[in-house]
């Protein structure tokens, strides 16, 4: 009896696996009162519409459940051999990030020029180059200037030995601060993005005993080389740094920085206050915004540290000779030295000593290629021995104050790379060291109270440095 018993059962679980493996479990509903014991494992996870072929016996019945469990087992370790992706679940590829690379700005280059020679195609790279219209202007990129192109990575081996990856835009550095990115957009081309970074200021305090020179006490101090040059352009008005700067003079400076998230410098900001102690004489200078938002630097009385002229119509030289009689270095004999010579590196640029009217831009004999401007009625200025005069630089030309307007050379009866610099007050030329500058701004008013106020706090952020040392605030 037991052995026809197996038999049966035997012929009942062969035809419920032809059942199922010839209607692949979706021949029949099964019906609302199947039970599904706590030991079956289906292939697939159980569901309340599980699908199975006709099988004319009760599933509820353990030991037919088991031997069916079993079986399908078997089933798929034997389908595996032949689709090895049910052996094992195969993980879905990781598709590398888009990744970016420097690509430094040559002479000559274009926008368009650099990213086609990083592997953008011509069609991307000018689709990209449109988006910035607005955000900015690609022509202010200069040689020597870093951008970043941006690469998607592709999938898979190319047929083309010349596939690279694909171009994914680029972006391009403004400041410290900011920069423009251009990306992809979803719904086609691309598109341009401004991104700010969260810095936090930092102000700092520094000074220090002058012993060989202001640059070297500086340093001493730790105060960057950038905001030393600041402090003695803000001062150059007053001050000859040639001549007024002795031993054991001091000064004084509070100024700005940057930092990342790390904690880590990444710009070194405006000065704050500055002062210098000449031979006993202090002389110190707040920086105050005006009503009109211009910004200058002014003494404790509201006066502009800024002046009509400026002395030294150049950063970091070096006065080579002075003004009045001296024996000529080519002629050889002893003359007058109508102006002042400033050494420095031939290209250096040259300032406009204040704002005025070009009267004569082009060779002038000896003194090579020069630049007289004319200030004022009583004013004028000129520059002699340049390598050359900036383009756009011609009679008539109207300029501001600061403004480029040449670079140092050698030009004309010249030894070596130097700026002659003279100034002439109605028509007469003056030593530029020690003529009386005409006066710059003087506050009055109501902007006069507004300076009082930001100079007082000022003064008492700087003594509130002396205790707690740097504050930082968030930007």
């Amino acid at each position: 009896m037991m052995l026809r018993g197996m038999a049966v059962a035997t012929v009942l679980i062969s035809v419920a696996i032809l059942n199922i493996e010839y209607s692949n479990g979706a021949g029949a509903q099964p019906t609302p009162t199947v039970e599904y014991p706590q030991t079956a494992k289906p292939m697939t996870p159980p569901q309340t519409d599980m699908r199975l072929g006709t099988a004319p016996f009760s599933l509820g019945n353990p030991s037919t459940a088991t031997a069916l469990d079993d079986l399908q087992d078997t089933r798929v370790a034997a389908l595996s051999t032949i689709v090895p992706e049910l052996a094992e679940v195969q993980p879905e590829p990781v598709v590398p990030s888009v990744y970016k690379t420097a690509i430094k700005i040559k002479s000559g280059d274009t926008l368009s020029k650099a990213l086609r020679r990083s592997g953008a195609k011509p069609g991307d790279a000018e689709a990209a180059i449109r988006a910035l219209k607005g955000h900015y202007d690609p022509r202010k990129l200069k040689a020597g200037q870093t951008i970043y192109v941006n690469y998607a990575p592709t999938t898979g081996t190319p047929k083309d030995p010349k596939h690279t990856d694909q171009f994914a835009g680029f972006e391009v550095p403004l400041d410290y601060a900011n920069r423009v990115a251009v990306a992809p957009a979803p719904e086609g081309g691309f598109k341009a993005h401004l991104f700010e970074r969260d810095l936090k200021t930092e102000q700092v305090r520094a000074e220090g005993v002058i012993d060989w020179s202001l640059f070297k006490a500086g340093s001493d101090a730790g105060v960057p080389a950038i905001t030393m040059a600041e402090l003695v352009r803000a001062f150059s008005w007053d001050v000859d740094f040639q001549r007024d700067i002795r031993k054991n003079d001091r000064f004084e400076v509070m100024y700005e920085r940057k930092l990342d998230e790390a904690g880590e410098v990444v710009h070194n900001g405006k000065i704050l206050y500055a002062a210098l102690e000449l031979s006993g004489d202090r002389k110190p200078i707040y920086l105050h915004t005006l009503k009109d938002g211009r910004t200058d630097y002014f003494d404790d009385n509201g006066q502009s540290a800024k002046k009509a002229l400026m002395r030294t119509p150049i950063d970091g030289a070096r006065l080579s000779s002075h003004f009045g009689k001296r024996r000529h270095p080519i002629l050889g004999y002893t003359k007058k030295h109508s102006g002042t010579d400033f050494a420095a590196p031939p290209g250096t640029p040259i300032y406009a000593a204040g704002d005025g009217v070009i009267e004569l831009a082009g060779w002038k004999g000896g003194y090579g290629k020069y630049v007289r401007i004319r200030h004022n009625s009583e004013y004028s200025t000129a520059y002699a021995h340049m390598k050359a005069i900036k383009r756009g630089m011609g009679k008539g030309k109207r300029v501001k104050q600061g403004q480029v307007i040449g670079y140092v050379g050698t030009t004309g009866r010249s030894t070596g790379p130097h700026l002659h610099y003279e100034i002439m007050r109605r028509g007469t030329k003056v030593n530029p060291m020690r003529v009386k500058m005409p006066s710059g701004q003087k506050l009055k008013g109501d902007e006069l109270k507004r300076f009082v106020a930001s100079r007082d706090e000022l003064k008492v952020q700087w003594a509130s440095l002396t205790v707690s040392g740097p504050q930082l605030a968030q930007r």
